[in-house]
């Protein structure tokens, strides 16, 4: 039985950066029984700060949270954009060359929010982008502004709201027989581990049933 793992995010989001150890862990233990992907969800101006200020006090509060033992910059931050298209469509952009795995999305949030990059220039997210890729900064440029992109993160954002939830990220659990979880602002691994396990032991006992007994009557 297939179960799926998707990981809803915005590259530029604090929690979401928080979260990459156990998206990571998660991949490790489970590799080659669940299937991982993640989509865009971009933050609108209800999940952005409105200054600098409020911007850090966040850092602050999430790095302790996390017990880290450094503060996020907020040097990236313009208070004047109500979405962040540029670090986004780029790394939606690089899967079109193959990068579905997290190297190119966890290069520009860590550009934005440990350098302190100005991603919301395109050029700057497509050289970030294209460095992590080993890509061409034009290509990738082009297709991170094509229209095709932009539509498909601004629906993979609506999928994100169809789930009415509001916290990034939103981890999505599904299996071919109809189960979900959504853990909406949870980054902690015990409970989505938990999850996990509980689903592939599902999976265990349907197929023992139908090794014992096929496929049911008509």
């Amino acid at each position: 039985m297939r179960i799926t793992v998707t990981d809803y995010l915005d590259v530029v989001s604090s929690w979401c950066f928080w979260s990459e150890p156990t998206w990571a862990e998660l991949k490790k233990c489970y590799e080659g029984r669940v299937e991982f992907q993640w989509k865009i969800a971009l933050m609108d101006r209800g999940g952005l700060p409105t200054s600098r200020e409020q911007e850090r006090w966040f850092y602050r509060r999430s790095g302790m949270m996390m017990r880290s033992p450094f503060m996020l910059t907020t040097d990236w931050y313009d208070p004047s954009l109500s979405e962040w298209l540029a670090p986004n469509c780029t790394a939606e952009a690089a899967k079109d060359f193959g990068f579905t795995d997290d190297r190119v999305r966890l290069a520009l949030a860590h550009a934005a929010l440990r350098e302190g990059k100005k991603i919301s220039d395109w050029n700057v997210s497509a050289r970030v982008g294209a460095e992590a890729g080993a890509l061409a900064a034009g290509k990738l440029l082009e297709r991170a502004r094509s229209p095709e992109i932009e539509q498909r993160v601004r629906t993979s954002t609506a999928e994100f709201h169809a789930l009415r939830v509001t916290q990034r990220p939103t981890f999505v659990f599904d299996t071919e027989i109809g189960d979900r979880a959504v853990f909406s602002g949870v980054v902690r691994l015990e409970p989505l581990a938990a999850t996990i396990d509980s689903m592939l032991d599902d999976a265990a006992a349907y197929a023992a049933h139908k090794a014992h007994f096929g496929e049911p009557p008509p």
